[in-house]
């Protein structure tokens, strides 16, 4: 047969491709179980964290006094909340336990508990603790706590919810230079990362790398950022790094309450906020301009 009669032939007829090698059983039962787990493990973790997944009272005395992990706490103190919101009357019993983690140790924890405190203004010890926590080192829990004493006819804390409206400055705590930092105009939760400052150890020149460490600078509220300094910038000690406006819930909160106690010296923190911006929303720029009539029409 000629060459080219043999091509024609195994071009007609092609020879079988081997088979492909199949995934063994084994590997087939590794392979389901790592993509469940890939499913599982976050839902796994999103339930354990989730604080609107119910608690039974054995779990609530439980979280309550877990001190190990302040989401626990929290986790109890919502669902406490809910409940009385609910008019559940069983919320009564771990009252005490809402006072005594007035002074606990997390931050979050406080805030939280400042705020549920406020859902029943007949809770023993609640207006007390609430006094007290108008002097707490936390921006945010000074702030839940005025809010919440608002709810008991009482305006103590009405400076620190004018401050809830101020801009945050941020400051550098020693001299050193902005490795990395947000972006103006970069949305930010409390706690988040707003710029890392490299600071040295020594005044000596010339000074290694392993002279040089790290420091976070963290909002303290959630919101805007404004002002933002630019990546491999030098700051001196004390000097302002960083500027965040207040978050569109933690504005609307603190006008709403200045409705009802706000006075004249509160307008000028107020009126920035009824401004047509594109930061600023329709219902903050309402709410604003009630609570200026309503703080006119009391001094009337």
């Amino acid at each position: 047969m000629k060459p080219e009669d043999q091509a024609s032939n195994a071009a007609e007829n092609p020879s079988p491709k081997p088979p492909r090698p199949r995934m063994s059983t084994r590997n087939r039962l590794l392979f389901f179980l790592t993509a469940w787990l890939l499913v599982l493990m976050p839902f796994l973790f999103w339930w354990s964290t989730w604080f609107g997944r119910a608690l039974t009272d054995k779990q609530m005395g439980e979280y309550l006094h877990d001190n190990a992990h302040p989401r626990h706490i929290q986790h109890a103190i919502v669902q406490l909340g809910q409940r009385m919101n609910q008019h559940d009357a069983s919320a009564s019993r771990w009252y005490a336990d809402l006072v005594r983690l007035a002074t606990n140790e997390h931050e979050e924890v406080r805030s939280t508990d400042a705020w549920v405190m406020g859902q029943d203004t007949a809770g023993p010890g609640f207006h007390e603790a609430l006094l007290k926590m108008l002097g707490d080192p936390s921006m945010i829990v000074r702030g839940n706590a005025a809010l919440a004493l608002v709810r008991f006819g009482d305006a103590a804390g009405r400076a620190q919810i004018v401050a809830l409206l101020e801009p945050v400055e941020i400051s550098a705590p020693a001299a050193g230079r902005i490795v990395d930092a947000a972006a103006a105009g970069t949305m930010i939760h409390q706690g988040g990362l707003v710029a890392k400052l490299q600071t040295a150890d020594g005044r000596a020149p010339n000074l290694r790398s392993d002279d040089l460490r790290s420091q976070d600078l963290r909002s303290p509220i959630s919101g805007r950022v404004r002002l933002a300094p630019a990546t491999g910038s030098s700051v001196a000690a004390g000097s302002r790094v960083a500027i965040v406006d207040p978050g569109e819930e933690q504005v609307w909160e603190a006008l709403r309450a200045l409705y009802l106690i706000g006075q004249m010296d509160d307008l000028p923190a107020i009126r920035p906020y009824e401004r047509e911006l594109p930061e600023i929303s329709d219902r903050v720029r309402q709410q604003a301009m009630n609570t200026e009539k309503a703080i006119e029409g009391r001094s009337r």
